[in-house]
């Protein structure tokens, strides 16, 4: 009996596919592809229901498989397009062997429903699966992307670096601060390291006590690390809260503490003469 009924499937494949493609035209107007083109809607159907033909007709391509899964991450379809798809494509291959059976009976439908079910849970399994891995390595990649994003440690002159920290600093990103500002400070041999605050929304007890841990951190391995960027409000909150920041030097903006660094580094910005300008400038010219 499989055999039969895959020879009718695959026989009439042009007329399942039909209706397939009508059932699944319905969808769009109500679910998450309501804002994709028809034109991308369309092609990516007929993709996929070739995909489900192929696998019943016994030509099982791994590849295709994976591609097109691939393809659905790539243009943010959710996990559903496949799971709605292939139970859609479940009913209607029921439905039409059933409009072309001569006798329907409890036993035969129930042959008939599980000769189908044989042929659509490998196509679920795999093609989940397959999205499943892939999405799970996108997201991977997308979240190291954010942690490098979220601490990113500046080298902006010899000896000095710079941490500009932006958004809520909750427990995870605390750790992930510390681990950049350690490997940071003796990758780039720096002797100040600046933590600019502007860009944190609210500085509460947790937050100071993640800052303070990260700058005696610092201390430790041998440099200064120069808290920059208290605004009022949070200064404010910091002196309601108790919480005691004497430990390290702290500066209202980043300009201001570019130079508390220049200075603990034996550095200073001076303003040159017009001499002095014209000798840079010429020394500069000499080595074009």
């Amino acid at each position: 009996m499989p055999e039969s009924l895959r020879r009718i499937v695959v026989e009439n494949s042009d007329d399942i596919s039909k209706s397939w493609l009508e059932e699944i035209e319905k969808k769009k107007e109500d679910d998450y592809t309501s804002t994709i083109s028809n034109e991308l809607y369309q092609t990516t159907n007929r993709e996929f229901v070739n995909v489900i033909f192929s696998s019943i007709n016994r030509q099982r391509n791994t590849t295709a498989l994976n591609d097109f899964s691939e393809r659905l991450i790539n243009l943010g379809w959710p996990l559903s397009y496949i799971t709605d798809g292939l139970q859609t494509f479940r009913r209607v291959t029921i439905d039409f062997i059933l409009s072309q059976s001569e006798k329907v009976d409890s036993e035969n439908l129930s042959r008939i429903l599980s000769v189908v079910d044989d042929w659509v849970e490998p196509i679920i399994n795999q093609l989940v699966n397959e999205y499943s891995g892939s999405w799970e390595n996108t997201v991977s990649l997308q979240r190291l992307a954010l942690q490098e994003l979220s601490a990113p440690l500046i080298p902006v002159m010899e000896n000095i670096t710079i941490m500009p920290l932006i958004g809520t600093i909750d427990t995870e990103r605390a750790k992930l601060i510390m681990e950049n500002l350690l490997e940071g400070v003796i990758k780039h041999n720096s002797e100040v390291v600046l933590i600019d605050i502007t860009g944190v929304p609210v500085v509460d007890t947790m937050v100071a006590h993640h800052i303070i841990q990260a700058a005696e951190a610092v201390r430790l391995i041998g440099a200064t690390c120069i808290l920059v960027g208290i605004r009022p409000e949070i200064a404010q909150t910091i002196v309601n809260l108790g919480i005691d920041l004497s430990k390290f030097p702290t500066k209202s903006s980043l300009r201001k503490g570019f130079n508390t660094a220049l200075k603990i580094t034996n550095r200073e910005v001076v303003e040159l003469t017009k001499e002095k300008e014209k000798e840079l400038t010429a020394i500069l010219d000499s080595l074009k």
